[in-house]
């Protein structure tokens, strides 16, 4: 079985090098998500001020709403982004506007 038990088997228990270049740019794309994510909303919703250790009911409404804004608007971005790509390509042009 190869990386992550999809497709044939290596040979000789090879790694698959493209396969793991693929899944090391999908951990680096994730963990850069996550991170802007907790920037973000920390900025937004967190005062520099610690009063607590654990956070307050409002602190926790707001980054559950930041969070919850930031997929949604990934999720129009990417569905734009996959519409101006797909009209881009049956036209034939290299290039496509938002």
């Amino acid at each position: 079985m190869s990386l992550f038990g999809r497709g044939a088997p290596t040979p000789s228990g090879a790694v698959n090098q493209e396969r793991l270049e693929m899944a090391i740019n999908e951990i680096d794309m994730v963990s850069d998500v996550f991170n802007r994510i907790v920037s973000s909303c920390h900025s937004k919703c967190i005062s520099p001020r610690y009063a607590e250790g654990d956070l307050n009911k409002g602190e926790s409404v707001c980054i559950d709403r930041c969070v919850a804004k930031f997929f949604e608007v990934n999720k129009k971005v990417g569905e734009k982004m996959q519409s101006a790509g797909a009209n881009a390509q049956a036209t034939g042009s290299t290039s496509f506007s938002l």
